[in-house]
């Protein structure tokens, strides 16, 4: 008998299959790998063009910059008159434009002296090699307001501006990125007395407290009195510096520390923090600190300058034997009565001695120097008055520390001490001792163990005799000044 044998099934045909399926998916899968590969390339090929094109454009800006507060000649001068600008619209314009200076192809320039807008052309543009590649930038300068003012002391107008620059930059290459970053260079004026000291030096103990200073304020616009003196108030009484405050001996500052150190401890040439502290001293307000140092621009020296040599005055002294004319000085031997009568008083080196007193009415008064000793006396008669002192030769040309002065207003503005120099400054406190000093780079030390009312800006500042100072609160409405530049509103885009 025939038996037939059944016939088997066969899995080499699926097993084919399942393998050009998986060869299939495989594919895909490599396939989309690198597609994101080189997707992430161009990603990452793009944001590096874009990059380089931002790095080029913030170049522009800076150049601008550069050019503005370095190279670029304000309105003013010759062949450039104020009157060239509307100073009343914001852009300022010029021939019914906006004042425009212009490196950017495409963006037109505006400018009323050609001369300025050719120097910046030629100063705000080039190239950058950056990571094996090239990049352009130019920039413009949009003028967006523009003021004249004149800052304490200066004696000269200073124009104060706002302008819009706008950097462009763009990279070569395959894959090209322009990019456009925008800024704002402002200039601001600035309440010129905001602080009741103000120290400009840069180091360790630049303001200086010791035997039990106090620092505090009144408003001479709007004074109490009790006793004959202001009522002062523990507020305000603000400080600052570009360096150190280092205090002790119980010295308490009734206001706040303003500096663009940080920092509280040891002070140290080359790592200068902002306050040291010894012997339970205070700062009620704490530490403010700045963007960046402060500076002032020393007073404007009269012109012509005062005579040297020694004028002394004693308590027998009269007018003529003082060396001043009958127009401009009266009153009895030993207190003379200083009148600029309208013009500025010249005097060389005046020395007080022997109890004479020296009465000044409102006026310029010009000095080589001026100092007293023996209890003598300045007495402030009517104000303003305003003494600028030269300094022509002398180690302190400013010292009132043998005598006293008397501004019996208390109204500091009444008597404005100016000094342009670098030697010292001696300023005594007394029962109405009340002044602006301005002497930015001078070294001023206070004595006498009374009070001083108003404000003073030294480059240093030494008080160890617990001197008080009381800050007149209303000098920040009358006296202004130009602060330092600074760059704002920024932003960019991309194209």
């Amino acid at each position: 008998m025939t038996r037939t044998a059944p016939i088997g099934r066969s899995d080499e045909g699926a097993a084919l299959i399942l393998a050009l399926c998986l060869i299939l998916v495989a594919s895909v899968i490599g396939a989309s790998m690198m597609m994101l590969s080189q997707t992430e390339t161009y990603a990452s090929v793009n944001y590096r063009s874009m990059t380089q094109a931002r790095y080029a454009a913030e170049s522009g800006v800076h150049k601008a910059v550069n050019y503005i507060l370095n190279s670029y000649p304000a309105p003013g001068g010759a062949g450039d008159p104020l009157a060239s600008y509307n100073m009343n619209a914001s852009p300022v314009t010029f021939n019914g434009q906006p004042v425009v200076l212009s490196a950017i192809t495409g963006v037109a320039s505006n400018y009323p002296v050609a001369a300025t807008q050719t120097a910046f052309n030629a100063a705000v543009q080039g190239n950058l090699s950056l990571g094996g590649t090239s990049a352009q930038y130019a920039a413009s300068a949009t003028l967006l307001s523009m003021k004249q003012m004149t800052g304490y002391g200066t004696g000269n107008p200073t124009i104060i501006q706002t302008w819009q620059i706008t950097g462009d930059g763009t990279t070569g290459g395959s894959r090209p990125a322009t990019v456009e970053v925008t800024a704002v260079l402002e200039q601001q004026t600035m309440a010129f007395n905001v602080y009741g000291m103000f120290a400009t030096s840069n180091t360790c103990g630049a303001l200086s407290f010791s035997g039990g200073v106090t620092t505090d304020s009144y408003d001479s616009s709007n004074m109490t009195m009790a006793g004959g003196h202001p009522v002062t108030q523990p507020i305000s009484g603000n400080v600052g510096t570009n360096g150190n405050l280092t205090e002790s001996g119980g010295t308490i500052v009734n206001g706040s520390l303003s500096t663009p150190r940080s920092g509280v401890g040891n002070c140290h040439s080359g790592a200068v923090d902002a306050l040291t502290q010894n012997g339970n001293a205070q700062v009620t307000g704490g530490m403010i600190q700045l963007p960046q140092s402060v500076s002032y621009a020393p007073p404007a020296l009269p012109n012509p300058l005062p005579p040297t040599g020694n004028t002394n005055i004693t308590g027998s002294t009269t007018c003529a034997g003082a060396g001043f004319s009958a127009m401009t000085c009266s009153g009895p031997a030993g207190a003379l009565v200083l009148n600029p009568s309208g013009g500025a008083l010249y005097g060389a080196d005046i020395k007080l001695s022997g109890g004479a007193v020296m009465h000044l009415t409102a006026g310029t008064y010009d000095f080589n120097s001026v100092s007293l000793s023996g209890g003598s006396s300045v007495i402030i008669d009517s104000g303003p008055v305003i003494m600028n002192i030269v300094g022509t030769g002398k180690t302190n040309p400013v010292d009132f520390s043998g005598g006293s002065v008397s501004n019996a207003s208390f109204i500091p503005k009444n008597f404005q001490l100016q000094y342009a120099g670098t030697a010292g400054v001696q300023i005594s406190g007394g029962s109405a001792t009340a002044i602006m000093v301005y002497a930015p780079n001078a070294a001023i030390n206070l004595s006498g163990g009374s009070g001083v009312y108003g404000s003073i800006v030294g480059a240093t500042i030494q008080d160890s005799g617990g001197t008080a100072v009381h800050y007149d609160r209303d000098l920040p409405t009358e006296f202004f000044t130009s602060w330092n530049s600074m760059l704002s509103s920024f932003s960019w885009k991309k194209y």
